[in-house]
C-alpha cells in the first residue's frame, strides 16, 4: 500500500481519501458517543454513583466539566507527538484509550455498593477520557485536512463533524430507548450503563480502520525532507514565538465554537427537565430533532465554505446567533414545539462554524506545528470555557433565578467569536503544504518553489 500512497502535490485517490474520512469520523464520533451519553444520562448516573441529596446532579456535571480540564494536558503531550511521530500513530493509541476508558465508566459499582470509591473511579475515568481527548479532536481534523483535495476541504473537512453529531444522536436515541423501557429503579440501577459498554465495539471498529491507513501525504513529504520537529520543546516554542496570532485567533474562535456547542447539545436536556419541568422523554426528544436536522445540513454548509470561504461563515454564523440566541430561548421555555423549533434554528445558525472547523483550524498552522497548534489551541479553549458551560449554567441560574443565563453566555462567547473571526486568514482553496502559514505571501511563494521542485 505504501508504494501506491499519492505524494502530497497529487490528489488523494477517491478509495483512500474515503477511508481518511470514515477513520477520522469514527474516532470523533466514539468522543462525542461518550459526552452525549454521560450529558443524556446525567440525573441516571447521579442516583446510582452519587449519595442522595440536591447536588448529585451538579457534581455529575463536574464530572463531564473535569475531563475538559485535562485536555490541555492531553493537547500539551499527544500535539507535538503528533507532529514528530505522525498523525497516524497517535490518532491508534487515542482512540483506545477513549473508548476503554468510556467502557469502564460502565463498569463503576454504585455508591450503595462502594461508597466514595465511585465518583472517585467516575473522576479518574473521565481524566483519562480527557487526556486522551487532548490529542484525539486536534489529529483527527489534522488528519482529514492534509488528506483532503485543497477545493473541496471544507466539504469533506465536514464529514468530521457528522461524525460527532452521528455520535451525539447516536447517545441520544439509545436514551431515548431506554427511557421508554426502563422504569427510574431500573435505569438508576444498570440501564444507564448499556450505552458505555457499546463504546468498545465502536472503538475496535475505528482502530482497524486507523490502521490500515498511511499518514497524510502532506506529512509524509515533510518527514522525507528532514523539516519535522526534532524535539517536543522546539514546537513549544515556535506556538509561543511565531505562532502567537493564529493561536490567539483559534482560542477566540473556539470559545464561541464550544460555549454554544456544550450548552446547546449537552445542556439543553438537564436545563429542559430542571428549569421548565419538561419531562425527561421530550427533554431527550428536543435535541434529537434538531441534531438530524444539522447532521443533514452540515456537508452543505461545507460545500459553501469552499466557494465562498470560511471566514465570512464565521463571521455569519457568530453574528445571526448574537441576534437569535435570547429570542429562540424565550420560545424554548413555552413548550415542547418551541422548544424543537428554537433548538434547530441555534442549530442551524451554529453550523456554519461546526461544518468549516477541520478546513479552517489546520489550516491556520504550517505542518511543522500543525497538529500541536491546533491541539494546544483548541483543547485549552475548550478547557476553560467550552466543557465547563453546563455547570457554570447550572450554578448561574440556580444562584440568580435566571432561565436565559445559557442564552447570555452564549452571546458573550459568539461576541468573542465575531472579533477572532475578522482577524481570521481566509484560507479556502489554499494548499496545506510547506513550512509557512497557509494564505499568507510566504507561503504562495513557497508553493511555487515547491511546485517547481516537482516539475
Amino acid at each position: 500500500m505504501s508504494s501506491q500512497s499519492p505524494t502530497a502535490n497529487e490528489e488523494v485517490p477517491k478509495s483512500i481519501l474515503h477511508r481518511a474520512i470514515g477513520a477520522s469520523a469514527i474516532g470523533n464520533a466514539v468522543e462525542w458517543f461518550d459526552y452525549g451519553v454521560y450529558a443524556y444520562m446525567t440525573t441516571h448516573i447521579a442516583k446510582s454513583l452519587f449519595p442522595d441529596g440536591d447536588n448529585a446532579v451538579f457534581f455529575t456535571l463536574v464530572g463531564f466539566a473535569i475531563s475538559f480540564l485535562i485536555r490541555p494536558v492531553g493537547g500539551l503531550f499527544w500535539g507535538p507527538l503528533g507532529d514528530r511521530i505522525g498523525r497516524k500513530r497517535v490518532l491508534a493509541m487515542t482512540i483506545l484509550l477513549m473508548a476503554g476508558s468510556t467502557l469502564c465508566v460502565g463498569l463503576i459499582p454504585s455508591y450503595s455498593t462502594i461508597g466514595w470509591a465511585a465518583p472517585v473511579i467516575l473522576y479518574c475515568l473521565r481524566i483519562i477520557q480527557g487526556f486522551s481527548a487532548g490529542g484525539e479532536y486536534g489529529g483527527a481534523a489534522t488528519f482529514m485536512a492534509e488528506y483532503a483535495p485543497d477545493k473541496k476541504r471544507g466539504f469533506y473537512g465536514s464529514f468530521l463533524e457528522v461524525g460527532t453529531l452521528t455520535g451525539f444522536t447516536l447517545g441520544n436515541g439509545i436514551a431515548l430507548i431506554l427511557v421508554h423501557t426502563l422504569n427510574d429503579s431500573q435505569l438508576a440501577d444498570w440501564g444507564w450503563r448499556i450505552p458505555f459498554f457499546i463504546a468498545a465495539p465502536l472503538g475496535l471498529i475505528g482502530m482497524y480502520l486507523r490502521s490500515r491507513m498511511e499518514d497524510t501525504p502532506i506529512f509524509k513529504e515533510l518527514e522525507e525532507r528532514s523539516e519535522t520537529e526534532d524535539q517536543v520543546t522546539g514546537v513549544f516554542k515556535d506556538l509561543l514565538t511565531k505562532y502567537l496570532r493564529p493561536i490567539l485567533t483559534l482560542f477566540g474562535l473556539v470559545i464561541a465554537l464550544n460555549v454554544v456547542n456544550y450548552t446547546l447539545l449537552s445542556y439543553t436536556p438537564t436545563y429542559l427537565q430542571g428549569t421548565i419541568d419538561m419531562s425527561e422523554d421530550d427533554a431527550l426528544l428536543v435535541p434529537f430533532f434538531g441534531q438530524i436536522a444539522m447532521l443533514v445540513t452540515l456537508p452543505f454548509f461545507g460545500a459553501l465554505s469552499d466557494r465562498i470561504g470560511r471566514r465570512p461563515m464565521w463571521l455569519f454564523s457568530c453574528l445571526a446567533l448574537i441576534i437569535a440566541i435570547i429570542p429562540m430561548y424565550n420560545l424554548m421555555g413555552t413548550n415542547l414545539t418551541g422548544a424543537i423549533i428554537a433548538f434547530a434554528v441555534i442549530g442551524l445558525l451554529y453550523c456554519p462554524q461546526l461544518a468549516t472547523i477541520s478546513a479552517t483550524f489546520p489550516a491556520m498552522f504550517p505542518t511543522i506545528v500543525r497538529f500541536a497548534g491546533v491541539a494546544i489551541g483548541y483543547n485549552v479553549a475548550t478547557s476553560v470555557f467550552g466543557g465547563s458551560a453546563p455547570s457554570i449554567n447550572e450554578w448561574l441560574i440556580d444562584k440568580t433565578g435566571d432561565n436565559l443565563w445559557p442564552a447570555y453566555y452564549m452571546v458573550g462567547a459568539c461576541v468573542i467569536g465575531l472579533v477572532s473571526a475578522w482577524f481570521l486568514i481566509e484560507t479556502k482553496g489554499q494548499s496545506l503544504r510547506g513550512t509557512e502559514i497557509p494564505g499568507t505571501p510566504e507561503a504562495f511563494e513557497e508553493q511555487k518553489e515547491l511546485a517547481a521542485e516537482a516539475r
